[in-house]
C-alpha cells in the first residue's frame, strides 16, 4: 500500500476529516477520526503508589480495552506515541468501506 502524508491543520479530537482522492480518475473518498483516550490516569489498575511496571501495563491494558470497544465501523490505523507526561493519548481511525 503507498502511503501519503497529509497535514490537516486543526484537527481536533473526534472531529471526521474527509478525504476525497482521485487516482487515474477513479474518485476515493476517506473519512478519518482522531480520539482521545485516557493515559495517564490514576484507577483501579494503577493506583497513585503504583511502580512504574504496572503503570505501564495500566496504561496498555486500558488503551487495549477502549480500543476493543470502540465503534467496528471504524478500524484502527495508528497509535500516536503520547508526549512523556501526557494524560491522553491519540489514536487515528478510517471509516471501513
Amino acid at each position: 500500500m503507498k502511503e501519503l502524508c497529509v497535514p490537516v491543520p486543526h484537527f481536533h479530537d473526534s472531529q471526521i476529516a474527509e478525504i476525497d482522492l482521485k487516482v487515474n480518475g477513479d474518485r476515493i473518498i476517506y473519512n478519518f477520526r482522531v480520539e482521545s483516550f485516557p493515559w495517564d490516569a490514576v484507577d483501579e489498575l494503577a493506583g497513585i503508589d503504583a511502580d512504574p511496571v504496572t503503570r505501564s501495563l495500566a496504561r496498555i491494558t486500558r488503551l487495549r480495552e477502549a480500543i476493543n470497544q470502540y465503534d467496528k465501523a471504524w478500524e484502527l490505523i495508528q497509535i500516536f506515541t503520547p508526549d512523556e507526561n501526557a494524560k491522553h493519548i491519540q489514536v487515528l481511525y478510517r471509516r471501513r468501506k
